[in-house]
């Protein structure tokens, strides 16, 4: 992996909850709120001044803005919700550009290992943990939070881990 561990030990504790809430808005609300995005995105501007080289620091912030702008595009068009797109883009400068590949992996195992969750705690008795969530009666509609928070949070402990 191209991120270091020094900058995933500087990320992960702090995007951590913010993941972790994401996942329970989600779920709860079907709705990842802007809240959290700003927060993470202000993580990133705050922490990243300390994790990263300053060059690599700013080109990271040029990235948030990129992704911003095709998230913005890609909800206008119906692919995405609005949420999502903007936690997208305040995740972006905390990967590595080089990274892609390996965060593409992780992405699908969290999409896939998302949907299998969902779908089985919604056909079982733990759904009556929290009976009133809005994610279970979405149809086709799916809490991608539940997979998007899980993504930035693998890649950060395994940058932890293998890291450069």
């Amino acid at each position: 992996m191209t991120i270091t561990t020094y900058a995933a030990a500087w990320f992960l504790p702090f995007v951590v909850p913010v993941c972790l809430y994401v996942m329970y808005t989600d779920l709860s609300r079907m709705k990842i709120t802007n809240t959290a995005n700003l927060t993470l995105a202000g993580i990133f501007v705050l922490i990243g001044l300390i994790a990263l080289p300053f060059e690599e620091y700013l080109w990271r912030l040029a990235g948030l803005v990129i992704v911003l702008f095709v998230g913005i595009v890609l909800n206008a068009a119906g692919v995405m919700g609005a949420g999502d797109s903007k936690f997208i883009a305040a995740a972006a400068p905390f990967v590595a550009p080089a990274d892609l590949a390996q965060l593409t992996f992780v992405f699908v195992a969290a999409l896939l290992a998302a949907v299998v969750t969902h779908k089985l705690v919604k056909l079982t008795r733990l759904r009556a943990l929290a009976p009133h969530w809005t994610s279970w009666e979405q149809g086709k509609k799916f809490p991608m939070g539940l997979a998007l928070g899980p993504t930035l949070m693998i890649y950060l402990a395994l940058g932890f881990l293998y890291g450069a």
